[in-house]
């Protein structure tokens, strides 16, 4: 009987675990990516996108050397 709940308690820290690490890695690739100085390096595309939660127009920028994405607000649109 002990072995069955070690076996359930161990499963259950390691799910916990793993809801409490994706909490905090949720959907960083483009909240660390936008704003309103773009860096060296990045290109401006004809890419243009909608925040679905801000409802703010967002151009992409692209460095080609690394392959990194950029997200600039436009500005004076909504």
């Amino acid at each position: 009987m002990e072995w069955i709940l070690g076996f359930y308690g161990i499963q259950f820290i390691v799910v916990l675990i793993l809801i409490i690490g994706s909490w905090f890695i949720w959907d960083r690739r483009m909240k660390n990516r936008h704003g309103n100085a773009v860096p060296n390096g990045f290109e401006r595309t004809s890419e243009v996108s909608i925040d679905p939660t801000t409802n703010k127009r967002l151009v992409v920028y692209f460095n080609s050397t690394t392959g990194e994405r950029f997200y600039k607000e436009e500005e004076g649109v909504k």
